[in-house]
């Protein structure tokens, strides 16, 4: 008979996972390429060698008994601790990552992102690159559940969390504006609260997934609001006189110039400045991988970190 350790594979786990998300063996079959034989015969070896039985088998739809749900669920984490391990592997033997994260939040400059990941890319590294778009509380959480190796423009301190380091990044400089044709481009200055709650404002949305964790910035209470899904989003609404709101002054410079924006001074916050920082994670006793190397060594620049925040190209 054969022993948990037999049957326990990520092909058993992917099999459970095929049944679950097509609702039955047949299907389950249809999607593997094999016989509904072939899923019913290795489903009983599971169930057998474990002594459980996993699914349902009660109604027409194959449902997961909580065993079943459990063992999904571990299996799920089995197949990402053998991602990991095999990353691990890969980079003790090349010291590059076999996969880098980078966690960018919106507010930041993405052709200097872009520009850096193209030198990034000359190097010709082994590792595979992804970029994430996050905003607000979601930027640093992205680095602390995993999700992401390096986050560029926390925006909440990252304070001692286990594992992360951080260093700031620099002061970005946020201005209050609206489209020339919006009602707000003619209002007395300082426009106090009472006059802009009337007017709808336009909102980030906090990529965060924690509930009660995300963060808002210049709202009112009871404002219409708007809400989008990125900063350069959040620019072209306010540019379609959609509402207002608070905008990096480096990413509406051009439009203020080119008269498709108007800052405007308001009572509440004459000025708005956020210091931003940035945030990796680290691996205890084992060093840091060439991926990371990389990217903290262009984030010492000085001029790196100004282009980040829009004030120039780096050089």
């Amino acid at each position: 008979m054969a022993t948990p350790r037999d049957v326990l594979t990520p092909d058993s786990f992917a099999l459970v996972q095929a049944v679950v998300a097509q609702g039955s063996f047949a299907g389950a079959a249809r999607e593997l390429g094999l016989v509904p034989s072939a899923v019913t015969y290795r489903i009983r070896q599971l169930e057998d060698a474990l002594d459980v039985l996993l699914f349902d088998r009660s109604s027409r739809q194959a449902r997961l008994t909580p065993a079943g749900n459990e063992l999904l669920c571990a299996g799920q984490q089995l197949l990402q601790d053998i991602d990991a391990m095999a990353h691990r592997v890969k980079r003790v033997a090349t010291g590059w990552e076999a996969e880098f994260t980078v966690a960018v939040d919106t507010a930041l400059s993405p052709s200097t992102v872009m520009e850096l990941a193209e030198s990034f890319y000359a190097l010709q590294p082994t590792t595979r690159l992804r970029l994430r778009d996050e905003s607000l509380a979601g930027t640093l959480e992205a680095l602390t559940t995993g999700r992401a190796d390096l986050a560029l423009g926390v925006v909440v301190e990252p304070g001692t969390t286990a594992g992360v380091q951080s260093h700031d990044l620099g002061d970005l400089h946020f201005i209050y504006a609206v489209a020339p044709h919006h009602p707000l481009a003619s209002a007395a200055e300082p426009v106090p609260d009472e006059v802009l709650m009337k007017h709808r404002a336009v909102a980030v949305s906090d990529s965060t997934q924690q509930r009660g964790t995300a963060l808002t910035m210049g709202l009112l209470p009871g404002q219409d609001v708007l809400t989008v899904s990125s900063m350069r989003a959040k620019l072209d609404a306010q540019a379609r006189g959609l509402g207002g709101g608070f905008l990096p002054e480096p990413l509406a410079r051009p439009y203020l110039e080119a008269g498709r924006l108007v800052a405007r001074d308001i009572q509440r916050h004459p000025r708005r400045v956020l210091r931003l920082s940035y945030a990796w994670r680290t691996s205890g006793n084992l060093a840091a991988g060439r991926a990371l190397q990389w990217w903290l060594e262009q984030l010492d620049s000085a001029t790196t970190r100004s282009a980040l925040l829009g004030r120039h190209r780096p050089g």
